[in-house]
């Protein structure tokens, strides 16, 4: 049995996931099936996710987001 070469998943791909996972309408496994992920890193991710979450919201959270006019 050989091993999968090293992925690199981009931030986007990442949050995605986190969010899916987030939601809770499909299990982790399923979850894993769907994006190819193992479901360990699903569950890091969205805990990943759930500790910065507040940071959006706080002193210069969203920078990138254009300010409302």
């Amino acid at each position: 049995m050989s091993r999968r070469a090293r992925r690199n998943h981009t931030p986007a791909f990442k949050a995605k996931v986190a969010l899916a996972a987030v939601k809770g309408d499909r299990t982790l496994a399923q979850l894993a099936e769907q994006f190819d992920v193992h479901p360990n890193q699903i569950t890091s991710w969205k805990a990943q996710l759930e500790g910065s979450a507040a940071d959006v919201f706080g002193p210069g959270g969203g920078s990138r987001i254009a300010e409302p006019t």
